[in-house]
Protein backbone atom coordinates (compact mmCIF):
# COMPACT_ATOMS: atom_id res chain seq x y z
CA UNK A 1 0.00 0.00 0.00
CA UNK A 2 1.30 3.54 -0.79
CA UNK A 3 1.05 6.29 1.75
CA UNK A 4 1.14 9.93 2.11
CA UNK A 5 3.57 11.82 3.44
CA UNK A 6 1.61 12.73 6.37
CA UNK A 7 0.36 9.63 7.03
CA UNK A 8 4.38 8.50 6.62
CA UNK A 9 5.23 10.62 9.07
CA UNK A 10 2.56 10.17 12.07
CA UNK A 11 3.24 6.57 11.25
CA UNK A 12 6.71 6.90 12.46
CA UNK A 13 5.58 9.33 15.37
CA UNK A 14 3.05 6.75 16.65
CA UNK A 15 6.19 3.37 16.23
CA UNK A 16 4.44 1.78 13.94
CA UNK A 17 6.74 -0.77 11.70
CA UNK A 18 5.81 0.00 8.16
CA UNK A 19 7.53 -3.42 7.18
CA UNK A 20 5.95 -6.71 8.89
CA UNK A 21 7.66 -9.69 10.43
CA UNK A 22 6.70 -13.05 9.01
CA UNK A 23 8.51 -15.18 11.18
CA UNK A 24 11.75 -13.87 13.45
CA UNK A 25 14.63 -13.16 11.16
CA UNK A 26 12.25 -13.04 8.14
CA UNK A 27 10.40 -9.39 7.25
CA UNK A 28 7.97 -9.06 4.52
CA UNK A 29 9.89 -7.10 2.09
CA UNK A 30 13.53 -6.59 1.66
CA UNK A 31 16.08 -3.87 2.78
CA UNK A 32 16.23 -2.70 -0.86
CA UNK A 33 12.21 -2.40 -0.66
CA UNK A 34 11.81 -1.09 2.96
CA UNK A 35 14.27 1.86 2.17
CA UNK A 36 12.64 2.82 -0.90
CA UNK A 37 9.37 3.12 0.93
CA UNK A 38 10.64 5.18 4.09
CA UNK A 39 12.02 7.32 1.62
CA UNK A 40 15.65 7.84 3.20
CA UNK A 41 17.02 8.38 -0.60
CA UNK A 42 15.82 11.66 -0.70
CA UNK A 43 18.07 12.95 2.05
CA UNK A 44 21.22 11.01 0.94
CA UNK A 45 23.34 11.86 -1.84
CA UNK A 46 24.24 9.11 -4.59
CA UNK A 47 27.71 7.57 -3.91
CA UNK A 48 28.26 9.39 -0.72
CA UNK A 49 30.27 12.51 -0.55
CA UNK A 50 31.28 14.35 -3.33
CA UNK A 51 34.86 14.12 -4.79
CA UNK A 52 36.36 17.37 -5.32
CA UNK A 53 37.89 16.76 -9.11
CA UNK A 54 40.80 19.35 -9.78
CA UNK A 55 40.66 20.99 -13.07
CA UNK A 56 43.43 19.94 -15.11
CA UNK A 57 45.03 23.52 -15.82
CA UNK A 58 44.91 24.78 -19.62
CA UNK A 59 48.39 24.60 -20.91
CA UNK A 60 48.38 27.90 -23.92
CA UNK A 61 48.51 26.66 -27.33
CA UNK A 62 50.80 28.57 -29.66
CA UNK A 63 50.03 30.03 -32.94
CA UNK A 64 51.65 26.88 -34.94
CA UNK A 65 51.92 23.42 -34.15
CA UNK A 66 54.74 20.40 -35.04
CA UNK A 67 53.34 18.59 -38.20
CA UNK A 68 55.40 15.48 -37.04
CA UNK A 69 55.05 13.80 -33.63
CA UNK A 70 57.51 14.17 -31.39
CA UNK A 71 59.67 11.44 -29.66
CA UNK A 72 59.82 10.95 -26.26
CA UNK A 73 62.47 8.72 -24.76
CA UNK A 74 60.50 5.23 -23.30
CA UNK A 75 61.11 4.85 -19.71
CA UNK A 76 63.57 2.28 -18.69
CA UNK A 77 65.02 0.70 -16.15
CA UNK A 78 68.64 -0.57 -17.11
CA UNK A 79 69.76 2.79 -14.93
CA UNK A 80 67.83 1.49 -11.74
CA UNK A 81 70.37 -1.36 -11.46
CA UNK A 82 70.29 -3.12 -7.82
CA UNK A 83 72.48 -5.40 -6.10
CA UNK A 84 71.65 -8.99 -6.60
CA UNK A 85 70.85 -10.82 -3.31
CA UNK A 86 72.54 -13.95 -2.62
CA UNK A 87 71.24 -16.67 -1.32
CA UNK A 88 72.05 -16.91 2.71
CA UNK A 89 73.09 -20.67 1.99
CA UNK A 90 75.92 -19.76 -0.57
CA UNK A 91 79.30 -18.39 1.21
CA UNK A 92 82.35 -18.71 0.19
CA UNK A 93 83.96 -21.95 -0.57
CA UNK A 94 80.27 -23.83 -0.60
CA UNK A 95 80.41 -26.28 -3.55
CA UNK A 96 77.64 -26.35 -5.98
CA UNK A 97 76.22 -28.18 -7.97
CA UNK A 98 75.54 -27.03 -11.87
CA UNK A 99 72.38 -27.54 -13.05
CA UNK A 100 71.96 -25.75 -16.59
CA UNK A 101 74.76 -24.47 -19.16
CA UNK A 102 78.29 -26.75 -20.43
CA UNK A 103 79.32 -28.16 -17.33
CA UNK A 104 75.82 -28.94 -16.16
CA UNK A 105 75.95 -31.86 -13.59
CA UNK A 106 79.64 -30.87 -12.36
CA UNK A 107 80.40 -29.80 -8.64
CA UNK A 108 82.64 -26.31 -8.44
CA UNK A 109 83.42 -24.69 -5.23
CA UNK A 110 82.13 -20.65 -5.12
CA UNK A 111 84.72 -18.23 -5.00
CA UNK A 112 82.76 -14.77 -4.23
CA UNK A 113 79.96 -12.68 -6.07
CA UNK A 114 80.80 -10.54 -8.63
CA UNK A 115 78.97 -6.85 -9.28
CA UNK A 116 76.76 -8.03 -12.04
CA UNK A 117 75.58 -10.82 -9.25
CA UNK A 118 76.73 -13.60 -10.82
CA UNK A 119 78.55 -16.33 -9.05
CA UNK A 120 82.36 -16.69 -9.63
CA UNK A 121 83.34 -20.80 -9.77
CA UNK A 122 85.88 -23.04 -10.21
CA UNK A 123 86.39 -26.73 -10.60
CA UNK A 124 89.23 -26.53 -9.93
CA UNK A 125 89.85 -27.71 -13.12
CA UNK A 126 92.50 -30.31 -12.71
CA UNK A 127 89.53 -32.24 -11.10
CA UNK A 128 86.79 -32.14 -13.05
CA UNK A 129 87.55 -29.40 -16.49
CA UNK A 130 85.33 -26.64 -14.67
CA UNK A 131 87.43 -23.41 -15.55
CA UNK A 132 86.87 -19.91 -13.60
CA UNK A 133 83.11 -19.23 -14.60
CA UNK A 134 80.52 -17.41 -14.04
CA UNK A 135 77.40 -18.78 -13.26
CA UNK A 136 73.68 -17.61 -12.32
CA UNK A 137 72.59 -18.67 -8.75
CA UNK A 138 69.27 -19.70 -10.12
CA UNK A 139 70.43 -22.76 -12.02
CA UNK A 140 72.70 -23.90 -8.87
CA UNK A 141 71.83 -26.30 -5.81
CA UNK A 142 74.16 -25.59 -2.80
CA UNK A 143 75.64 -28.10 -0.44
CA UNK A 144 76.52 -28.62 2.73
CA UNK A 145 80.12 -29.39 1.62
CA UNK A 146 82.67 -26.53 2.43
CA UNK A 147 86.16 -26.00 1.53
CA UNK A 148 88.46 -23.43 3.06
CA UNK A 149 88.96 -20.69 0.55
CA UNK A 150 90.67 -18.20 3.13
CA UNK A 151 93.60 -17.90 1.26
CA UNK A 152 92.39 -18.10 -2.44
CA UNK A 153 92.49 -14.25 -4.11
CA UNK A 154 90.42 -13.49 -6.41
CA UNK A 155 90.18 -9.60 -5.73
CA UNK A 156 91.38 -8.96 -8.96
CA UNK A 157 88.69 -10.89 -11.10
CA UNK A 158 85.58 -9.32 -12.28
CA UNK A 159 83.39 -9.30 -15.09
CA UNK A 160 85.47 -7.50 -16.98
CA UNK A 161 87.88 -10.63 -16.79
CA UNK A 162 85.27 -12.75 -19.04
CA UNK A 163 84.67 -10.08 -21.43
CA UNK A 164 85.36 -11.16 -25.39
CA UNK A 165 87.74 -9.40 -27.30
CA UNK A 166 85.87 -7.36 -30.35
CA UNK A 167 87.58 -8.42 -33.92
CA UNK A 168 88.07 -6.09 -36.39
CA UNK A 169 85.62 -7.02 -39.38
CA UNK A 170 87.34 -8.43 -42.55
CA UNK A 171 87.24 -6.01 -45.69
CA UNK A 172 85.03 -7.33 -48.30
CA UNK A 173 84.54 -10.75 -49.06
CA UNK A 174 86.83 -12.33 -46.68
CA UNK A 175 84.42 -12.58 -43.81
CA UNK A 176 81.92 -14.78 -45.58
CA UNK A 177 84.55 -17.08 -46.94
CA UNK A 178 86.14 -17.58 -43.27
CA UNK A 179 86.83 -20.61 -42.08
CA UNK A 180 84.53 -20.98 -38.74
CA UNK A 181 85.93 -24.26 -37.59
CA UNK A 182 89.09 -22.33 -35.61
CA UNK A 183 88.32 -22.97 -32.26
CA UNK A 184 88.71 -20.04 -29.43
CA UNK A 185 91.65 -19.61 -27.80
CA UNK A 186 92.12 -18.88 -24.26
CA UNK A 187 94.74 -16.01 -23.22
CA UNK A 188 97.71 -16.35 -21.58
CA UNK A 189 96.43 -13.87 -18.99
CA UNK A 190 93.29 -16.14 -18.02
CA UNK A 191 95.54 -19.61 -18.19
CA UNK A 192 97.45 -18.14 -14.92
CA UNK A 193 95.08 -16.64 -13.25
CA UNK A 194 93.13 -20.24 -13.31
CA UNK A 195 96.33 -21.64 -12.47
CA UNK A 196 97.00 -19.27 -9.47
CA UNK A 197 93.53 -19.98 -7.94
CA UNK A 198 93.54 -23.89 -8.83
CA UNK A 199 97.08 -23.80 -7.31
CA UNK A 200 95.70 -22.90 -3.71
CA UNK A 201 92.24 -24.56 -3.98
CA UNK A 202 94.38 -28.16 -4.42
CA UNK A 203 95.90 -27.33 -1.36
CA UNK A 204 92.85 -26.85 0.62
CA UNK A 205 91.12 -30.43 -0.87
CA UNK A 206 94.01 -32.52 -0.71
CA UNK A 207 93.56 -31.51 3.20
CA UNK A 208 90.10 -33.43 3.54
CA UNK A 209 89.36 -36.94 2.38
CA UNK A 210 87.95 -38.12 -0.43
CA UNK A 211 86.93 -34.18 -1.43
CA UNK A 212 88.66 -34.76 -4.91
CA UNK A 213 86.89 -37.54 -5.55
CA UNK A 214 83.60 -36.09 -4.40
CA UNK A 215 84.65 -32.92 -6.79
CA UNK A 216 85.06 -35.06 -9.36
CA UNK A 217 82.12 -37.03 -9.53
CA UNK A 218 78.92 -36.10 -11.41
CA UNK A 219 75.61 -34.87 -9.99
CA UNK A 220 73.16 -37.22 -11.33
CA UNK A 221 69.33 -38.80 -10.16
CA UNK A 222 68.16 -42.43 -10.92
CA UNK A 223 64.22 -43.64 -11.32
CA UNK A 224 62.17 -42.40 -7.86
CA UNK A 225 64.69 -39.73 -6.43
CA UNK A 226 63.61 -36.22 -5.96
CA UNK A 227 66.27 -33.42 -4.88
CA UNK A 228 63.74 -31.59 -2.79
CA UNK A 229 63.58 -34.45 -0.65
CA UNK A 230 67.31 -34.74 -0.55
CA UNK A 231 69.66 -32.93 1.97
CA UNK A 232 73.00 -32.43 0.17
Amino acid sequence: ARYHTTQLGEMAKTGKARNKELARGINRVGRTTASSKAGRFRFTKKGGAAVEQKQAEEVPLGRYYQADDVAKPIPSRKSRHKPTRLRANITPGTVLILLAGRFKGNRVVFLKQLSSGLLLVSGPYKINGVPLRRVNQAYVISTSTKVDTSKVDVSQLDDGFFAKSVEAPKAGGEEFFADDSQKHVVSAEKKAMQKKVDKTLMAAISKVELLSAYLGAKFSLKKGQYPHEMKF
